[in-house]
């Protein structure tokens, strides 16, 4: 009997050993950097409006432009303009379950020195007792200017200037770790997670997936969940084309709340940007670039909270194609003087 319970407890000792080991070994993180060329779908600058009027229409819709083509900025003496509005590509985003994976820098992974928790997705089957179809991600967020950088229109100052940065990271940030600290920045989101609240939800996947998302719903995303935590923990994951869009819109609405993005679009806009502490979904759309770039066809750019059924189906793939990155195109209204 004796010598059965060394047997027994030399195998657990080397099983437990193995595991160790095993949980060791860091997940291996993917991705490429974005090509302006291949991978950015152009035809999501458009359209193009001189105040009311398109200049160059597109089958995408358009938030509401201002009615006059002629504008005004400065004080004492405004300058006169001409009322503009397009999309510009402004920002990436990487979502990711492993910690300091950076799939828009081409699949860099960094080692900082210290433990943070890893994501995770959870399917059909338990995963750690975790509660079946959760997910958990980490989210970077960075500035990237394309239309400045490229030189398109020189010396055109309605562009955002600036070089590329990576502007944050849920890392380093306690508040996206855990719900309870989120409330923080979101203390209505109690409010919102009422079922007759979340129901309200159902009108703005429609509405998001035929046109526009309702800016009236902003505790929505549309198809893909609530807004509320504002932080990586999915409480309904239906596919990770679905919840990693919906941790990278949380993450823009997170950057409002912070005073870290702001309002470009409508009249407000015209001469500088403002506050926009209750985020506008109609502001954005969103491009996957990572692992599969969508380059062509109305779904490409989608809104905010449109539905990933379709369009997005198997562009996220097992292994080496779980690293997402996306475009995060704006619309801009500018009095260009």
């Amino acid at each position: 009997m004796r010598k059965l319970l060394l047997v027994l407890f030399a195998m657990a000792s080397f099983w437990l050993t193995a595991s160790a080991a095993s949980a060791q070994v860091p997940a291996r993180c993917t991705g490429k950097f974005v090509n302006p060329i291949t991978d950015v779908c152009w035809g999501c600058l458009f359209p193009l409006s001189i105040g009311a009027l398109k200049i160059w229409p597109s089958d995408r819709a358009d938030t509401d432009n201002p009615n006059l083509p002629i504008c005004f900025c400065g004080s004492p003496i405004p300058r006169v303009g001409v009322a503009a509005g397009f999309w510009e590509p402004v920002r990436l985003i990487d979502v990711t379950t492993k910690p300091f994976c950076f799939p828009n820098l081409g699949g860099v992974k960094l080692s900082p020195g210290f433990q943070v928790g890893n994501g995770y997705v959870s399917s059909s089957s338990q995963i750690g007792g975790r509660a079946q179809n959760t997910a958990k991600y980490h989210v970077h967020y960075y500035v990237y200017p394309l239309l400045y950088w490229m030189e398109i229109l020189a010396d055109f100052l309605c562009f955002e200037q600036a070089s590329f940065d990576i502007a944050y990271m849920t890392e380093i940030d306690p508040l996206w770790q855990e719900d309870a600290l989120t409330t923080i920045i979101n203390p209505e989101a109690v409010i919102f997670s009422h079922p007759l609240a979340q129901a309200a939800c159902a009108a703005d996947c429609v509405a998001s997936t035929a046109k526009l998302p309702l800016d009236a719903l902003f505790w929505c995303s549309g198809c893909n969940g609530s807004m509320y935590p504002m932080n990586g923990n999915v409480g309904a994951n239906v596919g990770m084309e679905q919840s990693t869009r919906l941790a990278a819109e949380r993450m823009i609405y997170k950057m409002h709340r912070q005073g870290l993005a702001w309002g470009t679009m409508g009249s407000k806009g015209l001469c500088n940007k403002y506050v926009m502490p209750i985020l506008k979904k109609q502001q954005y759309r969103l491009q996957m670039v990572n692992p599969s770039p969508m380059v062509s066809g109305r779904e490409a750019c989608a809104p905010i909270g449109t539905s990933t059924i379709l369009p997005q189906t198997g562009r996220v793939y097992p292994v080496i194609g779980e690293d997402v990155g996306y475009l995060l195109w704006r619309k801009r209204n500018c009095c260009v003087l």
